[in-house]
């Protein structure tokens, strides 16, 4: 309903800012619903992830345990070659140095021991002179002797290591690295020489894929098993998934429906009841007044027209009652009804209600029921609270966005109570959830002396272009 003259708005200079109350989408629960797929998906890549992390572990274990008997292997060949090989062949020539006395057994090492794992031999002297080694330019020099070197001649053992080949001594080896074993052996006088062998490391690389290989088809093997285990499993807990889902949906469809025949009920019983009836107690109270007064009884008419007087107000209060519980405008109905049944619910109420709606605006029955929420709530505050007053209600469509503003011309108040509403002083806190829940935007303006302005933005969804 429109009044006779426009409103007159809030001046420019005088205007205060708009503050903000709800922030779109900021109670919304973006969390996916639970489908069969997305659980599937899930378990997929769950699955995927397990292979990779095992895949990795499976590198890395295999690589530490393959060089490790790698190690060990190499030292057992090096001993086994220096009880079987070498010693028979020592001599306390060979340890002094003497011309030719390592020609036989640089017959044998090349012969027997040097191949494509063993790949250097030395004979070290106490001292750190190489007596013997395959590579001839290494014979007769000296070098220090690292302290595993020390350790197996001081306290006769087999030391075996990886080396890294950044010594002096190391020159003529070549690749990255290598297995070094260090072990003492003695002349048959009893003269302790440190024999040494270097195995190349791509033992450790070929043990290292065997039981990579092994490790990562077990794991497999027993992934694929598990899964074979857990999909009747699975398969009989996604169908109890389905059909929770759809009870649950049948469910929230009976409760709306339940609430909505129990709203309509209980508007039907009041409308069909107590309005018929007041409505002709006030029609009787009325009769009876024009009868008092054609006999003179002017007190007694009086009174029955206060009675009928109050008999229609309590009627149409109880006809604003009806539009708040069952709003029938909000199914199928356009915006201009739905915010004109709401501006019905002032009657009587010292509120002039100035309707302006944009025609041809259409919204989905959700965003209908927010409109209508939150233009009744602020025209119920403006009743409360500011009345006498005049009231625009205005739905305009621009650029997409549906807004609905709601302004009076009262008193105002000071916003700052909002961050702290006295108790039982919900509406606003009510009305903030219903239009972040929407993903719609509420902001307020006001200040005592300044009238009181709602504002609501949300997305123009359900107009038709």
């Amino acid at each position: 309903m429109a009044a006779t003259e426009p409103m007159t708005e809030l001046t420019p200079t005088s205007e205060p800012a708009w503050a903000l109350v709800s922030t779109p989408s900021a109670h919304t629960d973006a969390s996916p619903a639970v489908t069969p797929r997305r659980v599937v998906t899930q378990m997929v890549a769950a699955l995927a992830l397990v292979l990779v992390v095992v895949a990795g572990l499976a590198t890395f274990a295999a690589s530490r345990l393959a060089e490790r008997e790698a190690v060990n292997d190499a030292a057992a060949a090096a001993d086994l070659i220096a009880q079987a090989v070498v010693t028979p062949l020592l001599t306390d020539d060979l340890l002094d140095g003497a011309d030719g006395a390592s020609d036989d057994l640089d017959k044998v090492v090349r012969d027997v021991v040097l191949g494509d794992e063993i790949v250097r031999v030395k004979i070290w002297a106490p001292d750190g002179t190489i007596v013997y080694a395959d590579e001839s330019h290494l014979i007769g020099r000296t070098f220090e002797l690292s302290q595993n070197q020390k350790d197996s001649l001081a306290e006769p053992r087999t030391i075996a290591e990886v080396s890294r080949l950044d010594q002096t001594e190391n020159e003529f080896e070549t690749g990255g690295r290598l297995l070094e074993v260090y072990r003492p052996v003695w002349t048959p006088t009893g003269r302790e020489m440190l024999f040494e062998t270097y195995t190349a490391y791509d033992v450790v690389s070929e043990r290292a894929a065997e039981l990579r290989r092994g490790f990562v088809g077990v794991t497999l093997s027993s992934l694929l098993l598990l899964v074979v285990l857990m999909a009747p499993v699975l398969s009989r807990l996604l169908h109890r998934l389905r059909d929770v889902t759809r009870h649950r949906e049948r469910v929230l469809e009976r409760s709306l429906e339940a609430s909505d025949a129990e709203r309509r009920r209980i508007a039907g019983t009041l409308h069909d009841g107590p309005v018929q009836e007041l409505v002709a107690s006030s029609f009787a109270a009325s009769g009876a007044a024009e009868q008092a007064a054609q006999r003179g009884d002017t007190e007694l008419a009086a009174t029955l027209e206060r009675v009928a007087g109050a008999t229609r107000g309590n009627a149409r209060a109880l006809r604003s009652l009806l539009v708040e519980i069952y709003p029938e405008s909000l199914s199928g109905a356009d915006a201009t009804t739905v915010l004109a049944d709401v501006a019905a619910t002032t009657h009587g109420r010292d509120v002039e209600v100035e309707l302006d709606v944009d025609p041809g605006i259409t919204l989905p029955e959700d965003e209908q029921r927010l409109i209508h929420r939150v233009a009744q709530e602020c025209l119920r505050n403006a009743a409360t609270h500011a009345a006498p007053c005049r009231v625009l209600l205005r739905l305009t469509r621009e650029d997409g966005v549906v807004t609905l503003l709601v302004a009076d011309d009262g008193s105002g108040f000071d916003p700052a109570v909002l961050d702290d509403p006295p108790a039982g002083h919900l509406g606003t806190k009510v009305l903030a959830d219903l239009a972040s829940d929407a993903g719609a935007e509420l902001a307020l303006r006001t200040a005592p002396g300044h009238g009181t302005q709602w504002r609501l933005r949300l997305p123009d969804e359900g107009s038709s272009q």
